[in-house]
C-alpha cells in the first residue's frame, strides 16, 4: 500500500470520529473533534506537505525526517503509517459504537460545582496563586520548554500548574454579566497566549481554546460559537511562529527564513506550529524499533501505577515515559546519545512497540475510556475531580501520550488536585467568616421584629 492510500485511510478515520462526535451529546464531542484535528496534523498534514514539497533534510528542520528522506518519503511512510491507521480505526470502531449508544441517552444536566458559590472565587485564588509562580519562574529564569526532561525549579513548575487549570476553569464556569464575561475570557485567553510563547509549547493556547469550546458545548452551541472557537484555534496556530520571532535573534530568523524557503509560501506560516506536531516522528520510532523488547506488560503496569505515588513518597526516581523513549525508542535508529529531551509518543505508537497490534488496539482503548473518565469528571460535584478534568482539558495527555504518559500526567495532577482542594476549603472558610452574622429576629422586641426583616 501506498502512502498516499494510508493517508486518505487515516483522513477517512479521522474523519468518522469528528462525525460520529457530533452524535455525541455533552462535552466529550469536544475533545473527540479536538483529537481527530490534532491527528490530522500529525497524520496527515505533515505527511501530505513530505510527499508534495519533498523537503531536502537540514539542521533545525525536524518536519523532513532523515529516516523518511533517505529511503523515499512515498516508500518509507507507506510501512510507518500502517500500525497508525490500524489504530486510528480502532478509535473510530470505539467512537462510533458509543456514538450509537450515547445518541439515546439524555443530554447531561450543567455541572453540579456551577451552583457552589465558593467554585469561582476559589478558581480566581489558584489563578492569582499560579500567576504568581509564573512570574517567579520567568524572573528567576527557571522556564522549561517543550521536550525539557525537567524544570530548573520543580516547586516552581508545580505552583505554575495551577495558574493554567484556573484559566480552564474561569473560562469554563465563569457565569457574570456579558460584558464582565468577555472582559475576562479575553485577558485570560491573551494571558494563556504569551505564555504559549514565554513556554515555546503549544500547550496552553491549545487548552485555552479547548476550554472556550467545552464551555459552548455546557452552555448550548449556535454558528456564531463555531465559528469563534475555529477562528480562535486558527489564530492560536498561525500567530503561533510570529510571536515566536520576538524571542529569536536576527540571525537566527535568517536561518529560519533560508530552511523555510523549500517549502511553499502557503504553507511557511503554519510550520512553526507544524514542527510541534510531531507524532509522525513517534510513528517512525515505533517502525524502526519494532514491537517488543522494550518493556513488558508487568513493567508498564507497575510504571503506570507508581507513576501515580509522588515521589516523595516513593523515594526513587520515577520512570520518565518520554525520557525512555528518547533513548531507547528513538535511540534505537537516531544517535541522542549527545541529546537529552523528553519526547511524546502517542498513544498508538507506544502500543505498537509494547506489544504490535494488539498492544495498539488497547492503547486505543485507554485513551477512549480516559477521555469519557475526562467528560464525567467535568460534572462531578467534588472539587478535586473537577479539578483533575480540567487539568486534563489543559494538557495533552489525551492527544499525544500514551498508557505511560498519561499516568504520569495523572500523577501530576492528582498532587494539584490535592493543593487546589486546600485552597478551596481556605476560600470557603475565609468567605463564610467574611459573611455578616444575620440578624437574631428572637432577641428584638415584639414590636421590631417586622421590621428587622427588611433591615
Amino acid at each position: 500500500m501506498s502512502a498516499t492510500a494510508d493517508i486518505i485511510l487515516i483522513a477517512a478515520a479521522l474523519l468518522t470520529i469528528a462525525l460520529a462526535a457530533l452524535r455525541i451529546p455533552g462535552v466529550a464531542r469536544v475533545f473527540l473533534i479536538a483529537q481527530a484535528a490534532f491527528w490530522s496534523l500529525s497524520y496527515v498534514a505533515r505527511p501530505v506537505v513530505l510527499l508534495v514539497v519533498q523537503p531536502q533534510t537540514h539542521y533545525g528542520d525536524n518536519v523532513p525526517d532523515p529516516r523518511l528522506a533517505d529511503l523515499g518519503y512515498d516508500r518509507i511512510m507507506a510501512l510507518v503509517l500502517d500500525h497508525v491507521v490500524f489504530g486510528l480505526w480502532v478509535y473510530a470502531g470505539l467512537v462510533l459504537a458509543y456514538a450509537l449508544w450515547a445518541a439515546r441517552r439524555p443530554a447531561p444536566a450543567q455541572p453540579a460545582l456551577t451552583a457552589d458559590p465558593d467554585f469561582v472565587p476559589a478558581l480566581a485564588t489558584m489563578y492569582v496563586v499560579g500567576l504568581l509562580g509564573r512570574a517567579a519562574t520567568v524572573a528567576t529564569g527557571s522556564v522549561g520548554q517543550a521536550g525539557d526532561v525537567g524544570s530548573a525549579n520543580p516547586i516552581l513548575s508545580f505552583v505554575t500548574i495551577l495558574a493554567t487549570i484556573a484559566a480552564m476553569g474561569l473560562i469554563i464556569f465563569l457565569r457574570a454579566p456579558r460584558q464582565t464575561t468577555v472582559l475576562v475570557l479575553g485577558g485570560l485567553l491573551a494571558m494563556e497566549l504569551v505564555w504559549t510563547t514565554v513556554v515555546e509549547s503549544k500547550t496552553p493556547i491549545l487548552g485555552a481554546a479547548m476550554a472556550v469550546a467545552v464551555r459552548f458545548a455546557i452552555l448550548g452551541w449556535d454558528r456564531a460559537k463555531a465559528y469563534g472557537v475555529g477562528a480562535l484555534a486558527l489564530v492560536g496556530i498561525g500567530g503561533f511562529g510570529w510571536l515566536q520571532s520576538f524571542k529569536t535573534t536576527e540571525f537566527a530568523k535568517s536561518e529560519v527564513a533560508l530552511t523555510d524557503s523549500q517549502y511553499p509560501a502557503l504553507v511557511r506560516p503554519f510550520l512553526s506550529i507544524l514542527r510541534r506536531f510531531d507524532l509522525l516522528e513517534a510513528a517512525t520510532d515505533a517502525y524502526y524499533h519494532g514491537p517488543d523488547y522494550w518493556l513488558t506488560a508487568e513493567e508498564v503496569l507497575r510504571h503506570g501505577l507508581l507513576s501515580l505515588i509522588p515521589g516523595q513518597l516513593l523515594g526513587i526516581e520515577k520512570f520518565q515515559s518520554g525520557v525512555a523513549w528518547a533513548n531507547d525508542v528513538r535511540g534505537a535508529s537516531v544517535d541522542m546519545s549527545q541529546v537529552s529531551v523528553s519526547l511524546a509518543e502517542g498513544n498508538v505508537n507506544e502500543g505498537y512497540v509494547i506489544g504490535g497490534y494488539t498492544g495498539v488496539a488497547l492503547g486505543a482503548g485507554f485513551t477512549f475510556l480516559l477521555l469519557l473518565a475526562w467528560a464525567k469528571a467535568l460534572y462531578s460535584r467534588r472539587f478535586p475531580l473537577v479539578v483533575l478534568a480540567l487539568a486534563m482539558t489543559g494538557s495533552s495527555a489525551l492527544f499525544e501520550r500514551g498508557f505511560l504518559g498519561a499516568m504520569e500526567n495523572l500523577g501530576k495532577f492528582l498532587q494539584a488536585a490535592v493543593l487546589a482542594y486546600l485552597i478551596y476549603l481556605a476560600v470557603r472558610e475565609f468567605r463564610r467568616r467574611a459573611k455578616p452574622p444575620p440578624h437574631d429576629v428572637s432577641a428584638l422586641p415584639a414590636g421590631k421584629r417586622g421590621s428587622a426583616q427588611w433591615d
